[in-house]
């Protein structure tokens, strides 16, 4: 299997002055990403109110995914990079999540990323990333029924964590979700009304010019957010 993983930080950020700047970081962070040894993709996103999707803007939250060759490179990255220095000095809260890739379908911007990296462990936390380019004459109907799909997650017992990301709004859409083990899962994704209602909408409208569906098995996490550490591994 290859030695390719995949890690997703996230960035909080409180003051004004530090919100600006993660603003402008979105543009300007890419300087230090494109061409950097190891480092196969990336994607800085920001972020919507609350959990999963929303296409108000989350101005105290940021994201960046980035997929690598192998870990030393991340560990090389996230240890010496100014770029990541740069963040501690203008964040409350700095939070990285290494994982393998699971199984991945679909493209983002034309390609599919994610190598298979590891099987999966049931019993173990997995993480799911679900990204999607919603065509512009269905943006209304999509964003519409948004609020519904989202009821299945509202006290799920199983779900960590989520969060919706995305790189321009209302349009290229994505969601991250952290899930205690795959039987959580799986009743989310069998027996929620609202999530089976929204696949069988988005089938029939053809809501997305793009669409990519990831599964990822964390295996280290390092920060804290909202003042505790995620998983303990």
């Amino acid at each position: 299997m290859s030695q390719q993983i995949t890690t997703i930080s996230f960035f909080k950020f409180s003051t004004l002055s530090n919100k600006v700047w993660g603003f402008k970081m979105m543009q300007f962070a890419k300087s230090d990403l494109v061409g950097l040894k190891g480092l196969s993709f990336y994607r800085l996103m920001g972020s919507g109110k609350g959990r999963g999707f929303n296409p108000l803007p989350d101005w105290s939250v940021y994201c960046l995914l980035q997929v690598w060759e192998s870990e030393n490179a991340a560990n090389a990255f996230f240890t010496t990079s100014d770029l990541i220095k740069q963040y501690a000095k203008h964040t409350d809260e700095l939070w990285t999540l290494y994982m393998k890739n699971i199984s991945a379908s679909g493209a983002w911007v034309g390609k599919n990323p994610f190598e298979k990296g590891a099987d999966l462990d049931p019993s173990r936390p997995i993480a799911i990333i679900t990204r999607a380019t919603i065509k512009w004459n269905w943006l209304m109907q999509f964003w519409k029924y948004v609020p519904t799909s989202k009821q299945a997650l509202e006290g799920n017992a199983g779900l960590i964590y989520t969060k919706g990301i995305g790189e321009v709004p209302v349009v290229q859409m994505a969601t991250f979700s952290l899930w205690k083990d795959f039987e959580f899962v799986k009743q989310f994704a069998y027996q929620s009304k609202q999530h089976q209602e929204a696949i069988r909408r988005t089938r029939q409208n053809n809501w997305y010019a793009e669409e990519l569906f990831a599964r990822f098995q964390p295996y280290k996490s390092t920060g804290t957010w909202e003042g505790k550490a995620i998983l303990d591994f």
